[in-house]
């Protein structure tokens, strides 16, 4: 197999992996589940039960239990572009000039994504207890009796649920404005967070950006400097052919083989974060959280469906419904998320 049937396989896999992830983004049904499950079925006859069992509980440790294997994960990748990029990107881009002020920004990213990387770990996304419900948290948000009902109890944590909260399995608890539960950094995304996620979010995604910006310029000055453009070769029937793009595309990943498939997994993560970004950001213009994004999308889990006084009580829900219900203007709903709303007492009459 030549280097361009190698190297075409390798933009096909990145661009349909992207391509897919957002198509089906959210989805419980997915051309990539429906495979594993047809792939599963077909192998379940010779999987010894030792190996099913094992990976079964490797995937529900990963998945469905709090651990901190994602967290390393992280640092991990990240240690290896930053590795890569110290080692050869950098100094190549100091032989051509590129000034210290330019090549210090992906490390001053570095330290604004970790401290919000940190916070996004540490900080308490809004966990609902009995001395928050008694203090008001049950009138923060407005019961909108469409996905959120009065008078509904969670099971495990045996508290009545305010609007916009969902109890998280992964956690054990329930969380005030739940988003979801981010394994990534091992903790949910919630009303005290949000912010925290958001930000992290952006410098990781201005992170990958600046370092693909700053290799690809390497590479184009590598080669408008040796020449390549106006070179030509002997091919294998010993004619001269003249030196074009996928002839450049070569030489660079037979020359640089490590910064290549670095920028290769850059631009993959860069496109990924930024998808994931915007979508969180028209969340937050919106006032909704991505698990009412994906309930009103249908797509609800069938441990949180509402018990039947809540089916009930959907049939009474007020005329004036929308979809974005708790938006009350974009800068309105920016400050939410940056200063989250307080539980307030609910004065008596």
């Amino acid at each position: 197999m030549d280097f361009l049937t190698l190297f075409a396989i390798y933009v096909a896999v990145v661009l349909t992996c992207i391509l897919l992830i957002c198509r089906y983004s959210g989805q419980q049904q997915t051309p990539l589940n429906t495979l594993l499950n047809c792939i599963a079925n077909v192998a379940a006859p010779f999987t010894p039960k030792w190996l099913t069992e094992l990976s079964q509980r490797t995937l529900h440790r990963l998945f469905h239990q709090r651990s901190n294997m994602f967290i390393y994960m992280h640092i991990l990748l990240e240690a290896a572009v930053y590795a890569e990029f110290t080692y050869e990107v950098f100094g190549y881009c100091r032989e051509m000039d590129t000034t210290l002020t330019n090549l210090a920004v992906p490390y001053i990213l570095l330290a604004v994504k970790s401290f919000f990387f940190y916070l996004c770990i540490s900080r308490d996304p809004g966990t609902i207890t009995k001395v928050k419900v008694s203090a008001g948290q049950l009138h923060v948000y407005p019961y909108e009796r469409k996905l959120f009902h009065p008078g509904i109890s969670c099971p495990t944590c045996q508290l009545i649920k305010p609007a916009r909260s969902k109890h998280c399995r992964v956690c054990n608890r329930c969380v005030q404005r739940f988003d979801h539960h981010c394994v990534w950094v091992n903790n949910c995304i919630g009303a005290q967070n949000t912010r925290y996620f958001l930000l992290y979010l952006f410098s990781l995604c201005a992170m990958a950006g600046d370092i693909a910006l700053l290799t690809g310029d390497m590479l184009l000055h590598v080669t408008l400097r040796s020449g390549l453009l106006g070179a030509s070769y002997i091919d294998e029937y010993e004619q001269q052919q003249q030196a074009g793009p996928l002839f450049v595309i070569q030489h660079l990943f037979l020359t640089f083989p490590r910064i290549i498939f670095m920028l290769g997994f850059l631009v993959f993560v860069f496109f990924l974060l930024a998808g994931y970004a915007l979508f969180h950001s028209f969340l937050a213009l919106v006032n909704q959280t991505s698990n009412e994004w994906y309930k009103s999308q249908g797509y609800t889990c069938q441990h949180c469906q509402p018990t039947p006084t809540a089916n009930q009580l959907s049939s009474t829900a007020p005329d004036h419904f929308k979809r974005y219900y708790y938006s009350r203007g974009i800068l309105r709903n920016l400050g939410e998320i940056f200063f989250p709303l307080k539980p307030v007492r609910k004065k008596a009459n």
